[in-house]
């Protein structure tokens, strides 16, 4: 199977289960972030205006369970998407450590801008939210994805 074809098949898989685990389930933090993962995949395969287009889609579709911050999650991954889709001409990354570091520095930078943009009612204390609770997400997401990556088989069919 090609990249392309991989790509295709996982990330609509990785959004299903995001909203499985996320709102089916209720686990919520404890359920790494899959649809960030979806996106940082998809986007580096794609240029910058897909991938920020994706980013708006899976934001709104994560906002549409958002009362008081509704937009935050849209704007923080579309941000994502389009920076993530730069990294392909900015950044030939073909080792797991590169992998490892371009998904947990997406998640990082996912949540930094969503604790920016959320209001003021919903937001926690900086140090909680990204430094803590972000940098364990992120490494959690990281980690997740290198999995996926290596149970796949192919390293090199996720860069």
């Amino acid at each position: 199977m090609t990249r392309k074809t991989i790509l295709g098949l996982l990330v609509p898989l990785l959004v299903v289960v995001h909203f499985f685990l996320h709102v089916g389930f209720g686990i919520e933090r404890a359920a790494p972030d899959l649809l960030t993962l979806a996106l940082l995949l998809a986007a580096r395969e794609t240029g910058m205006g897909s991938g920020g287009a994706m980013g708006f889609f899976f934001g709104l579709l994560e906002d549409a369970f958002s009362v008081l911050a509704f937009g935050a999650s849209t704007l923080a991954m579309t941000v994502v998407g389009i920076l993530g889709a730069r990294t392909r001409e900015l950044f030939v990354g073909d080792s797991l450590l590169f992998f490892f570091v371009y998904l947990g520095s997406g998640k990082l930078l996912r949540d930094m801008i969503h604790w920016v943009v959320a209001g003021e009612v919903v937001r926690e204390p900086f140090l909680n939210v990204v430094l803590i609770d972000g940098g364990i997400a992120a490494i959690y997401l990281a980690s997740v994805g290198l999995l996926l990556a290596l149970f796949l088989g192919d390293s090199r069919a996720l860069r």
